[in-house]
């Protein structure tokens, strides 16, 4: 059997153009012992992976030249060679970019028995929901009645969260760049705020109209003018959680921080990044607060969707022009 995937055969400086990506053919050898062999159905495109395509070790390893490129999939197993899994499941894994998966069996999931899409599992109940959940619950220690500032608020992490900090009770204020985006915000009862073309002094003084009282919770996705007007609104003891900084991914050289860094002392602020997978060991306890709620329609997530793996470049790379609505995903016929 042959499967299709992309490859990059050198490391992007800037933002990428799609000719760096290249789609290829392999012959599968036999399924070996223990290994699964997997026709995905849904993959998944993330800010995270660019930092991958700078051959450069961060928390994690670069992605290798010439080799199929990695994400998260949800899929159909084929043929199996492990007892764990038969023909006909249903399965999570990280083989994503290509058709056809064949991978050790241990790097693979069965998908949760909750009555949700299946693609769910690639975004409100996979990693970008586990995500927004561990940076609000573990890192922020968001408490009833708090204020919370999400940045990137309409986007696959942004959009649970804001709706898990409007549990919450406090006020909620979601920065989004396009009316739609902060429409769908003002649906949920979440003030929106236009980030767009402005400065960290402007931005700074939407953010004190929208919540006078300043913020307990700042969920970082963007940095930036954002961290820099976010900084400018905390409340004394607040608690920024940094998910990412997905302005400064396409950077092709330093860029400068915040201008005011030193309101962190002056609000006796708490700043911390986190990597989602080092706390993967909550996601049962995620799935048991969040499965439920999106299966009783509860939570309103937001799928953006691309027809076919040729479309899998694309979309990657529109992430980074803001032109999806929650979770960016590509269906495989």
């Amino acid at each position: 059997m042959q499967s299709n995937y992309y490859t990059i055969s050198e490391y992007p400086t800037g933002t990428p153009s799609q000719d760096v990506f290249k789609l290829k053919q392999q012959d599968l050898p036999a399924l070996a012992d223990g290994e699964v062999r997997i026709r995905n159905r849904w993959l998944s495109v993330d800010p995270y992976m660019r930092g991958r395509m700078s051959g450069v070790t961060t928390y994690i390893e670069p992605f290798e030249l010439e080799a199929p490129l990695e994400g998260a999939a949800v899929g159909e197993v084929i043929e199996s060679g492990d007892d764990r899994f038969k023909v006909g499941d249903k399965v999570s894994h990280m083989g994503g970019w290509r058709d056809v998966a064949q991978l050790p069996a241990d790097g693979v999931t069965a998908l949760p028995d909750l009555d949700v899409p299946e693609q769910a599992y690639l975004g409100v109940l996979g990693m970008p929901g586990m995500t927004a959940w561990t940076g609000l619950n573990a890192i922020a220690e968001m408490q009833q009645g708090d204020n919370v500032l999400v940045s990137a608020a309409s986007g696959a992490v942004g959009s649970l969260a804001v709706q898990l900090a409007k549990a919450k009770g406090g006020v909620v204020v979601g920065l989004a760049g396009s009316q739609k985006k902060r429409d769908w915000l003002e649906s949920q009862g979440v003030i929106a705020v236009d980030y767009r073309d402005k400065d960290a002094a402007t931005l700074s003084e939407d953010l004190a109209k929208a919540c006078p009282d300043g913020f307990d919770v700042y969920y970082e996705n963007v940095g930036g003018v954002c961290l820099e007007a976010a900084l400018n609104n905390l409340r004394v003891g607040a608690r920024i959680a940094v998910c990412g900084m997905i302005s400064r991914y396409n950077d092709e050289g330093p860029a400068p921080g915040p201008a005011n860094l030193a309101m962190i002392l002056i609000r006796r602020a708490r700043m911390q990044g986190f990597i989602v997978f080092e706390h993967w060991d909550n996601y049962p306890a995620f799935l048991k607060d969040v499965g439920p709620k999106v299966a009783a329609g509860e939570i309103d997530y937001q799928e953006t969707v691309r027809e076919g793996l040729e479309a899998t470049p694309e979309a990657f790379l529109d992430l980074f022009k803001g032109a999806n609505t929650g979770k960016m995903l590509v269906r495989l016929g």
